[in-house]
C-alpha cells in the first residue's frame, strides 16, 4: 500500500471560495451579514477531485491521501478569532466530505482556528471536534500565524503545551505548515514554506520539547525544509549548543516527507535521514505543478523519485507505507480494521 501524507484540497466548488469573499469583505464593512454555509452538492465535490488529487493519485500510482486544507488559504493572519474558526470550520467540513466520499482513498487532516497572538483554545477545540467528530488523523500546526512577521513564540516555548497535550491524548501528528505570506520579503511556497521548515528544526534543537512529550509527533514537510542539505552545520550546532546528538534529542519525534521535486533533492535526503524518519509525499496539485523540461514528468509526481533509488522491499515498505502508519496511529488502527 502506497500513502501519501501530504496533499491539500487545492481545488474547491466556488461556492467555498465565495463564502470566504463574504468573509473578508465584512472584515472590511462590519455592516455586512454574516456569510451563511455555502451549499455545496456532493457533485462539486466530486468534480474537483475526481479530475484532480483522484485522478493523479491514481495515475500515479499510490493508493490513499492524507488530505488538509490548502495551507496557502489558512489564512490564520486575516481577520480576528471568530473569522479564524469559522473558516477552519467550513474548511475541515468540505475535507470530511470528501473523506466521505472516497472512504478508502482520503483521510483528513485538520486546519487550525489560530490568530496572531490568539489563544490556543479554538485550536484545542477544533482538533478534539475533527479527531472525535470527523474521523480525522492529524492536524497543520502554523508556527507563524502572523503570516511572515515571526510573531509566535518558538515551537518549544510552554505556550504552545496545552495543544500538544491534546495531541498526545488524541494519538496525533501535526505537520507544520505555515499558510501564505502577507510579508512581501517571503514568497509564499519558494521562500516562507522552506524557511518555516528550517525555523521549526532549529526550534526543536535548541529546546527541551520531547523531554518533555516524548510522545509528540511532529511532520517537517517539504523534504525538511534545508535540514538535509545542511545536516552538518545542524549536528554541529547541536554540539556547540550542549545540545544532546540530533539521533537522540529531535528525530525520535520528528519526521521529513519527500516533497522534493528533483532526484538530486531525494538522493540527498535519503542518504542523510535515516529511513525511519522519511515519509511519502508528495503535495500533489500544490505549489509546483508543471512539467520539469528537463525529464518530460511533471515535479511533483514524487513516487517517481522514490522508485529510482532501488530501495530494499523493506525499506520501500517503510516509506510508502509503515512510516505513515506509525506516525498516524489513528490511521493504522483503521486500516487494520478495514482488513488492511
Amino acid at each position: 500500500m502506497i500513502i501519501d501524507c501530504h496533499g491539500h484540497q487545492t481545488i474547491v466548488p466556488q461556492a467555498h471560495l465565495d463564502y470566504r469573499g463574504a468573509q473578508k469583505a465584512r472584515l472590511k464593512n462590519p455592516a455586512l451579514p454574516a456569510p451563511e454555509t455555502p451549499n455545496i452538492s456532493d457533485d462539486e465535490i466530486r468534480e474537483g477531485i475526481e479530475a484532480n488529487q483522484l485522478k493523479l493519485l491514481k495515475e500515479r500510482g499510490a493508493d490513499m491521501t492524507v488530505f488538509s486544507p490548502r495551507a496557502s488559504r489558512m489564512e490564520p493572519h486575516v481577520g480576528d478569532a471568530q473569522t479564524s474558526l469559522d473558516w477552519s470550520i467550513a474548511c475541515n467540513n468540505l475535507i470530511h466530505r470528501v473523506t466521505q466520499l472516497y472512504p478508502e482513498t482520503f483521510v483528513g487532516v485538520c486546519q487550525l482556528p489560530q490568530t496572531p497572538g490568539g489563544s490556543l483554545g479554538n485550536s484545542i477545540r477544533e482538533l478534539e471536534r475533527s479527531v472525535t467528530e470527523l474521523g480525522f488523523i492529524g492536524c497543520n500546526l502554523n508556527p507563524d500565524p502572523s503570516g511572515g512577521h515571526w510573531t509566535s513564540p518558538s515551537l518549544t516555548d510552554k505556550y504552545w503545551y496545552p495543544f500538544y497535550e491534546k495531541m498526545v491524548e488524541l494519538e496525533v501528528p501535526a505537520m507544520v505548515h505555515v499558510s501564505g505570506s502577507c510579508n512581501p520579503t517571503f514568497h509564499a511556497t519558494g521562500s516562507y514554506y522552506i524557511a518555516a521548515d528550517t525555523n521549526a528544526f532549529m526550534q526543536f534543537l535548541e529546546g527541551d520539547l520531547f523531554k518533555d512529550f516524548p510522545d509528540l509527533k511532529i511532520i517537517i514537510p517539504h523534504g525538511g525544509g534545508a535540514v538535509p542539505y545542511h545536516w552538518g552545520r545542524y549536528r554541529g550546532l547541536a554540539d556547540m549548543l550542549d545540545r544532546p546528538p540530533l539521533s537522540e534529542h529531535v528525530m525520535k519525534n520528528v519526521y521529513f516527507d519527500t516533497c522534493v521535486y528533483h532526484q538530486p533533492g531525494i538522493d540527498l535526503l535519503f542518504e542523510v535521514i535515516d529511513i525511519d524518519n522519511i515519509l511519502f509525499g508528495s503535495e500533489m496539485v500544490g505549489a509546483v505543478r508543471g512539467i520539469d523540461p528537463e525529464t518530460g514528468n511533471f515535479f511533483d509526481d514524487t513516487k517517481r523519485y522514490v522508485d529510482a533509488l532501488n530501495l530494499s522491499k523493506g525499506d520501500l515498505h517503510k516509506v510508502f507505507e509503515q512510516n505513515a502508519r506509525t506516525v498516524f496511529p489513528r490511521l493504522d488502527r483503521a486500516l487494520k480494521a478495514r482488513g488492511k
